[in-house]
Order: C-alpha cells, then structure tokens, then sequence
C-alpha cells in the first residue's frame, strides 16, 4: 500500500500496529472517504462476543443502558457551559449595539448641516461636501480655542423661542410688496451681497462707524436698496421676540418671500444664523463678481463660493427681475473695449433701445457694480424719521411710500429684462439666445460650451429653472453661516449690539 493509504488509516509501518489515538471512527484526508481498521475490528469483536454469549440480548440491553448513561452524562455537563456562553455572547452583543447608537448620535450632532438639501438636498454633491467639510473644520478650530462646539442651522430653530418669526417677516414682505413691488428684487440682491462676502451673516447691514468701513458704502453696493424694509421687519419682530430672531434669518428669508412673489419658486430654509460683529468693506469692493467680467472671470468668482458651472447660470437668472442701471453697461453702447463703437454681440434692435434709454452724454460718477447690483432705482439717502415713523401715529402704509419712492433723477435711465410672474427666468434666458443680454457678463453665458447649454436648457423648460434656482438659492443662503456661540443677536440690524 502507498503512503497515502497508511497515512489515512493511522497506520504505524515501524510498529506494524494501528495507533488508535491517532485515528477516527470516519478518517478524512485528501479528499478520500475511509472507514478505518480500528472501527472494523472494534464492530468484529463486538459480533463475535454477542455470538458466544449465551445471554447476549441481556449483553445488549446493559450496553445500551449504559451508552445512554453516559450520552446523558456528557450532554448534563455541556448544557451549563453553552448556556453560560450563549448568555455572554448576547450580553456582548447588547453592548456592542448600545456602543454604535451612542457613537453614531455623537457623529450626528457634531457634522449635521443644513436641510441638507442636501436635500440637499439633493444639492450638487460635488460642492456640497465642501461647505460640510468647512464647517467641521470651523467646529475643530473652535474646540482646540477652548470655545463650545457650534451649533447647526435648524429647521424652524425658533419653533420654541420664536414660534411667529416666519409669519411676521412673510407678512411684512408682502405688505411691503403691495406698495412697492420694486421692494422684491431689492431684497433679493441685498441677500446675495450679504452672502457672497464673508456668508450670510448680515455683515452688509451694518453702518459705518469709526474704525470700520461699511460694505453698503463699497462702490459694488452703492446702488442697493432693502436696507429700511429690513429695518421694518427687524422691529416687528422685535416687538414679538425681543433678541431672539437673528438679522441674517430675517435677510434670507426675506429674499425667499421676495422671489415666491416675483414668481419664482418656495424653497425650505434651515434658520439659526447668527449676525456678524464686523463688516468687510474691502471684500465687497474686489470680489463681488463685476458686470463687464469676460465668462472665465464669473466663473471663477462663483467658483470661489463653490458653486460650478450650472448653478453659476442659475443664480445669474435673477437679472430677470428688477432693472439695471446704464452705468453698467454703458460702454457697450458706444465706447466698447476703447474702440469708440457698440458691442458687436449686441442685437441691433437692443441697441437702439438701449440707447435711447441711456444717451450718450448721461454719465454717473458712481463706479460700477457686480451684476447681482439693485436692480431698483437708486437708493436714497436714509432717513431717521422713516424708521422712527413706525412708532408714530402716521399710518404704516404713509412710512411705506416715503421709504420705497425712487429719486426722480433715477427715472428713465435703466433696463429691464421683465421676466417677472410666469416668466420668472425664462424670459432672461430667451433673451440671451437672441444676442439681447444687457449686461456684458450677461451675454458671455453664451460664450462657453456648458454655460450655453444651460441657457438653451432654462429658456425651453421653466420648470427645470425654477428647481434649480431653488437649490442654488438654499446653497447660498447657507455660505459660510454664523452659528451659536459665534457672532450675536443684534437688536437693531445697522449695528452691533
């Protein structure tokens, strides 16, 4: 026999004996099932003394009573130590399963962001991971200062404190708006000036004082309005909640409630936002995004903010309501890149009613602004009375009218694309199509592969823009927000508490 056959059976060739303790009633080995000889000569002897027993059925029956002794014996003896395991084993386990919860509760509460639209939001996701990330490196720099770990925005965060905010700012938004619809698009660029320079932290709000510039007073804002409609909705807050309802909720919100009434599309809102202690005048002045920017300028300044290609065209679809001011966009008219003639993109039949808008001997000192500037009139200066007004006796709707009048020199020297209502972006967009952008950083959206196609794509299908505008709109609203313990609670949002 070969090696392999010895090898199985527990053959020893130097003894020429089997070795029982090295053998199995079943031998398995190389893949060879073999009964082995020790288990065959153990049954042979077996037979043999139940042959010559004469009482071999008494033999039999003492056997088997004493196999099922024993058998009970050895069960008795393991069912303790199993049962001993098996109640380990499910304790570990409970406190393993207790271990994930708590761990996964702590995680939650210290990386949740808002709505999250993510829900962002099922917002880009490309993107978004990158305002997530900030924020948690925001947290860490906060805990290693020795500093409380900040919170995150919420949504409806003042449901306890403040369970009426949301109504008193929908409710003054659109009484406002009955007066002087001109108010809507104010509000809107006014949120997107905010939030574009250091976040939404209604920095943009404050007044100068000495020491700090304001960012109102930047060339980019000079021509923006809303400020006194905030003012307004602050104070009725305040009678309310007094301390509670941050300026920088009261601004995004407003601008939601701003674009619903132009025709644009509701989007949910997380609120917990706190109000800066500064403001960034310098900032405001170099990286808001300007209005003569070729496309490879605009996008890196959305790109800046972390917004890509498709929400860039998006956000730009705001130009569709409010009106735009001929200092910006004057050169195209008749000095365009130094060359003493028009724009060669721009359509004849716009340029000439451009022009008849904007003579060519009207100038303005004021520098230009990025293309999110007022599309309203120009701002007026602000008047102590109009806010203290509110208080007086004189009838709301009389401080209202005061407040939102243009300056008659502002008359007859702007543009608008009138997308308001149904046309809610579409119009903007049909126009870029036809070479009749008013804006140069308008019509550059047709320069480029991608940003052209998003164009084609919110001209023909409005519903697409109205959802992608939301989501762009919730993205910005939640840049680089200010949240418990950082920043304040002001009482009056043209200064620091």
């Amino acid at each position: 026999m070969n090696d392999n056959y010895y090898e199985i059976n527990g053959y020893d060739r130097n003894t020429n004996k089997v070795t029982r303790s090295n053998l199995n009633d079943l031998s398995v080995k190389k893949g060879i099932f073999v009964i082995s000889i020790s288990s065959l000569s153990r049954h042979l002897d077996d037979l043999l003394r139940c042959y010559d027993n004469p009482f071999k059925e008494e033999s039999q029956k003492r056997n088997r009573e004493r196999r099922a002794e024993k058998t009970k014996e050895r069960k008795s003896k393991k069912m303790p130590r199993s049962f001993s395991e098996s109640a380990t084993m499910r304790t570990l386990s409970f406190f393993i399963v207790l271990l994930c919860v708590w761990i996964s509760f702590r995680m939650t509460n210290r990386s949740k962001f808002s709505f999250s639209f993510s829900s962002s939001f099922s917002l880009n996701s490309k993107s978004n991971s990158f305002w997530i990330f900030q924020d948690i490196l925001l947290d860490s720099e906060a805990l290693e200062d020795g500093q409380a770990p900040a919170r995150s925005l919420e949504y409806d965060f003042y449901r306890e404190t403040c369970p009426e905010a949301d109504k008193i700012i929908r409710a003054k938004v659109h009484q406002l708006f009955k007066i002087k619809a001109s108010l809507a698009p104010a509000l809107l660029r006014l949120a997107f000036h905010d939030c574009f320079i250091e976040g939404c932290d209604a920095s943009i709000l404050l007044d100068a004082v000495e020491g700090m510039d304001s960012e109102k007073d930047s060339p980019p804002n000079e021509s923006l309005k809303g400020f006194d409609g905030i003012d307004i909705i602050k104070s009725d807050v305040e009678q309310v909640c007094p301390g509670v309802v941050s300026c920088a909720d009261i601004l995004v919100l407003a601008a939601r409630e701003a674009v619903l009434l132009s025709g644009g599309p509701f989007y949910p809102l997380n609120t917990g936002r706190r109000d800066s202690t500064a403001s960034f005048s310098d900032s405001a002045t170099n990286e808001l995004p300007s209005p003569h920017a070729d496309l490879s300028e605009t996008l890196a300044s959305f790109s800046s903010r972390g917004f890509d290609e498709r929400e860039t065209v998006t956000l730009l679809g705001a130009h569709s309501i409010g009106v735009i001011h001929c200092k910006f966009f004057q050169n195209r008219l008749y000095n365009f890149g130094g060359t003493d003639e028009p724009d060669p993109t721009l359509d004849s039949e716009i340029l000439e009613q451009m022009r008849s808008k904007c003579p060519k001997n009207h100038s303005s000192s004021s520098p230009a602004a990025p293309p999110f500037s007022d599309g309203s009139p120009m701002k007026a200066p602000r008047s102590p009375s109009l806010y203290n007004s509110l208080s007086s006796a004189v009838p709301p709707s009389t401080s209202f009218d005061k407040l939102l009048s243009s300056s008659p020199k502002d008359q007859g020297t702007v543009m608008t694309y009138g997308g308001t209502g149904a046309d809610f972006g579409t119009v903007y967009y049909r126009s870029l199509l036809q070479g009749k952008g008013i804006l140069y950083a308008d019509q550059q959206l047709m320069a480029g592969e991608e940003t052209g196609l998003w164009v084609r794509a919110y001209a023909s299908d409005a519903s697409l823009y109205q959802r992608d505008f939301a989501l762009a709109m919730m993205k910005l609203s939640n840049l680089h927000v200010l949240t418990a313990p950082r920043g304040q609670i002001r009482l009056n949002c043209s200064r620091v508490a």
